[in-house]
């Protein structure tokens, strides 16, 4: 507010630049301001509500700019480019927002902070980059967002409602509602409002009482005909042997049976699938290729653990000996190195897990030979020493391919045996990096798949270190905090964002969910208990 003294006016006009919210109704009123709005109006393709601030000292270089009511732009602040800003918006001294941003209600953006909404081409080496087109996806950051001092905000970037952006954070991905991210690049640290004890135990309960009550009718929903069913990303309904096992599983998992189960017909029917030569199990709905070997099918190496396990569940146990994994040394070392561990190494992976799971069904039932030798000291020469996974990382991926992997080879035979990985330590590192990589796998990549291929090797090798345990269990939390905005009444959970919820994604996460309770040590208050694929307790080597 100005006075008679001109030095308190000096001093104030002053203040305003740097201090912006001490901005009075006289400033916004003052006709020094209002002429300042009229300039840019006609200038900068501005409009401003009637309570908006635009201090003397800012830049406005818009070709169009909107500010909204109780926001204001600080002195030595740069705006450029196509901007909207909401009510109750702050852009401190020293910010510069540039190309196509998009800012909701309450967003508070810190000193030196660079939204920065377009981005120089640069693919072709031929080209200098200044010759290259730009391109603008745009920044879009919603209703009450912090960013703190010095965030980057990277072109084609959404923040979502309520995030954190903590001071010096580069963000290149999406950030999920609610969330506090840090670091460069960004990743989630954790959720506002979430993380302690007892909200995550009254999430555990919440959810728990909720699939708990609701299984029965998910298990009907994806019935047809007398066949459990898949719902899939196509949209279309495919009966697979998988499906009725992850029935049974759901229902295990609750300490129950699928109503109306015929408990007899359904192990003949989950026996009369196995292959009497190799013990494999091809699908008898996606049978294998014309001249495909079954031991390099999927389906036939997958269906070892899906109705194994679920045979297992019912009382019973496959009907032949798997021979096809009864190898002499030279053979079964020449199978396990041709897998393609530089491309491929979660297919690797699940090879392996069905070995090792074959190996445990006949030492259990039947006799096995010195197979189980030659696959553990194949794993551990084999192993990378730097990363502790196995395979390699690829350009596409990343570490993705190795560290999925790393999950079903555990699976079915450290894990399963109870034999304690090698290098744990080096291997958590390489998990919580491929996490991070990936921005938590928000977005499309939160899957049931990556999410289980996180969570079981943070689980299994903080059994015999301490090492990051903080980070990992925070990850834990936040799973659990997500899985119950996810679940569906009556549907379950779908496999992925934008897929209906079926017998797969609601059997995967709640898995995922007891194996997060499980690494926090709250595994007793989830009514959930993995009894097939996904079960915790090893059976031990001294069968």
């Amino acid at each position: 507010m100005l006075d008679d003294n001109p030095d308190n006016n000096d001093w104030h006009r002053s203040r305003l630049q740097l201090l912006t919210w001490d901005r009075t109704p006289d400033d916004i009123a003052s006709p020094e301001h209002q002429a300042r709005l009229e300039a840019l109006r006609q200038k900068a393709g501005a409009s401003f509500a009637p309570s908006a601030y635009v201090a003397a000292d800012a830049d406005i270089f818009t070709t169009r700019l909107v500010l909204g009511e109780q926001s204001w732009i600080a002195g030595r602040a740069l705006v450029r480019g196509d901007v909207e800003l909401g009510a109750h918006c702050t852009v401190n001294s020293y910010a510069m927002i540039s190309g196509k941003v998009r800012c909701g209600d309450g967003v508070r953006i810190a000193s030196h902070v660079s939204l920065v909404g377009f981005n120089h081409g640069y693919d072709d080496p031929d080209v200098p980059i200044w010759r290259q087109k730009h391109e603008s996806l745009g920044i879009v950051i919603e209703d009450d967002v912090w960013l703190g001092a010095n965030v980057v905000v990277v072109d084609g970037v959404t923040i979502g409602r309520g995030a954190v952006i903590a001071a010096g954070a580069v963000v290149s991905k999406d950030v999920p509602a609610m969330a506090i991210v840090g670091g460069v690049p960004a990743k989630v640290l954790r959720y506002r409002g979430r993380g302690r004890r007892g909200d995550v135990e009254t999430q555990l309960h919440a959810l728990g009482a909720r699939a708990a009550a609701q299984w029965p009718d998910i298990l009907a929903r994806n019935s047809q005909d007398g066949h459990y069913v898949s719902r899939e990303a196509d949209g279309v309904l495919r009966a697979s042997n998988r499906h009725l096992c992850d029935a049974i599983e759901i229902a295990a998992g609750f300490d129950a049976l699928p109503p109306g189960l015929d408990i007899p017909a359904t192990i003949a029917r989950l026996q009369a699938v196995q292959d009497p030569q190799t013990g494999l199990f091809p699908d008898p709905h996606q049978p294998p290729r014309p001249g495909e070997a079954l031991r390099d099918n999927g389906l036939a190496l997958y269906n070892v653990l899906s109705a194994g396990y679920a045979l297992e569940v019912l009382g019973s146990f496959p009907l032949h000996r798997i021979g096809a994994v009864e190898l002499p040394a030279p053979e079964l070392r020449q199978w396990l190195k041709g897998l393609p561990w530089a491309s491929r190494a979660w297919g690797a992976g699940a090879t392996v897990d069905a070995i090792g799971t074959a190996l445990y069904f006949n030492a259990r039932y039947f006799t096995s030979g010195d197979a189980r030798d030659t696959l553990f000291g194949w794993l551990a020469l084999h192993q990378d020493r730097s990363s502790g996974l196995w395979g390699k990382p690829t350009r596409e991926e990343g570490l993705l391919q190795p560290v999925n992997g790393f999950y079903r080879l555990t699976r079915g035979t450290y894990a399963q045996f109870g034999v304690a990985v090698p290098r744990p330590e080096r291997a958590v590192d390489s998990v919580l990096l491929n996490h991070r990589n990936h921005g938590g796998f928000s977005g499309a990549t939160y899957t049931a798949c990556n999410l289980l291929d996180t969570i079981h090797p943070l689980w299994l090798c903080l059994n015999d270190t301490d090492h990051r345990r903080a980070e990992a269990e925070e990850i834990a939390r936040q799973v659990i905090a997500r899985a119950g905005e996810r679940w569906v009444d009556g549907e379950g959970f779908a496999f992925a964002d934008g897929q209906e919820p079926g017998l797969q994604g609601t059997e995967m996460w709640l898995s995922v969910v007891h194996l997060s309770a499980r690494l926090l040590g709250l595994e007793a208050v989830f009514p959930f208990l993995p009894k097939g694929v996904h079960r915790t307790e090893p059976v031990g080597l001294g069968l």
